[in-house]
């Protein structure tokens, strides 16, 4: 389901995927349907990352989900299309996130 709303000079544009709702406000010339292709390709990237992707895994994971938008959106445009690139991009940020902090640095 997926519905178009008109509120004061923005349009909110949003999707449903089971119980998480994703929503965008887009200004009135923006293409709707390309919002929701974006929409598309961002939940179909946490879903690689994450398994299954679920309301605990974005809340509890909140930076790298919003490091995923920031891989695939840049200024509010679609800054890569690979599904791939952007994965990619994810696993070396994993991969520095690791040598950065070591698992006995928690334990004070």
């Amino acid at each position: 389901m997926c519905s178009f709303l008109e509120w004061k000079d923005c349009k909110i544009v949003y999707k449903r995927y089971a119980s998480l709702y994703f929503c965008c406000a887009i200004e009135q010339n923006d293409n709707e349907l390309l919002t929701l292709e974006i929409i598309h390709r961002y939940v179909e990237l946490l879903d690689k990352y994450f398994g299954s992707v679920c309301e605990l895994d974005i809340i509890f994971n909140f930076e790298k989900a919003y490091f995923i938008l920031d891989e695939l959106l840049v200024g509010g445009e679609m800054q890569e299309t690979s599904k791939k690139n952007v994965l990619k991009a994810i696993a070396a940020q994993d991969v520095l996130q690791e040598v950065s902090t070591p698992d006995d640095a928690y334990d004070l």
